[in-house]
């Protein structure tokens, strides 16, 4: 079993940044894709960002220039730095872990608004 577990969330004024972590424990390792998500009241869960085992990254358009993912194999641990926040980045931001099985935190908010 993996359990991932968010924080960092919090209000932020448009412009902002915020740094969330994700901490993950049990039976992980460096071959997982990692991988943040959001979901906004009424919108399905999107990708937001993700890094693969070998460090390959991929990003949503919409924050594309503005997040960046990192991972930190020795303290299993995946951040997301999110820069030039936009109130069109509030949501429920979820951890994702994937071998062959998909793992999910359970979620971190992320308020962004003046």
């Amino acid at each position: 079993q993996v359990q991932l577990v968010e924080s960092g969330g919090g209000l932020v004024q448009p412009g902002g940044s915020l740094r969330l972590s994700c901490a993950a424990s049990g039976s992980i390792s460096s071959v997982y894709t990692m991988g943040w998500y959001r979901q906004a009241p009424g919108n399905e869960r999107e990708l937001v960002a993700q890094i693969t085992g070998g460090l390959s990254t991929n990003y949503a358009d919409s924050v594309k220039g503005r997040f960046i993912i990192s991972r930190d194999n020795a303290k299993k641990t995946v951040y997301l730095q999110m820069n030039s926040l936009k109130p069109e980045d509030t949501a429920i931001y979820y951890c994702h872990a994937k071998l062959v099985r998909d793992f999910w935190g359970q979620g971190t908010l992320v308020t962004v608004s003046s």
